[in-house]
């Protein structure tokens, strides 16, 4: 049994909660973890430093944004102690296209004979202003308010840096503009998963 490390990762508002939690369900011996839980303490940061709530803010990258991440990983990796599979629900963005990262995060998993799978979400702009819109969420405000220049600021396209053809699991493609492109990505993301997990 190889154990796995699968980050489920776009944009926001792709839809990598629902995908998440769909995948997380259809697997065995899984850990779910979803970065937007550690919200609530980000959250008590700005308080704390009497900012404004804001997730777009300068101060929010210098210091929140990397820290959630780092948190979030650390938890995954203590669980790997413990169970086969670790699911993080995170955007990731800036992490999985530096190749330093990736290597780093690797050779951690490999001394817990664990591999890292990159589940890569594609949903259009179009669909994901759609959703965004729909969830309501006080971290979308800025997002909305200024969408033209945070839409140009994201990144859709695939991360292929993370696909090496020798390796079948490192990068999962997940199309997600309707029901009918989630079913049959769900399906070859379990059909994937099942085969390599038997190592």
């Amino acid at each position: 049994m190889v154990k796995k490390l699968i980050l489920v990762t776009s944009p926001p508002a792709c839809g990598k909660t629902y995908i998440s939690k769909a995948l997380a369900k259809r697997l065995q011996h899984v850990v779910y973890l979803d970065k937007d839980t550690l919200i609530t303490l980000s959250k008590q940061i700005f308080v704390v430093a009497g900012q404004p709530y804001d997730r777009s803010s300068d101060f929010f990258e210098k210091n929140i944004r990397d820290y959630e991440y780092e948190c979030v990983v650390d938890l995954a990796m203590e669980a790997l102690d413990y169970d086969d599979i670790v699911l993080i629900n995170a955007p990731f963005t800036q992490e999985i296209r530096d190749m330093d990262y990736i290597h780093n995060l690797k050779a951690k998993l490999a001394e817990k004979n664990a591999t890292l799978v990159v589940v890569w979400v594609e949903t259009s702009p179009e669909i994901v202003h759609e959703r965004m819109i729909a969830r309501n969420s006080d971290r979308d405000t800025w997002k909305l308010t200024h969408w033209d220049e945070y839409i140009a600021s994201c990144d859709f396209s695939i991360p292929e840096n993370l696909d090496d053809p020798k390796v079948k699991d490192d990068l999962i493609l997940f199309q997600n503009n309707n029901e009918e492109e989630f079913e049959a990505s769900m399906q070859n993301c379990l059909h994937i998963l099942e085969e390599t997990m038997k190592g």
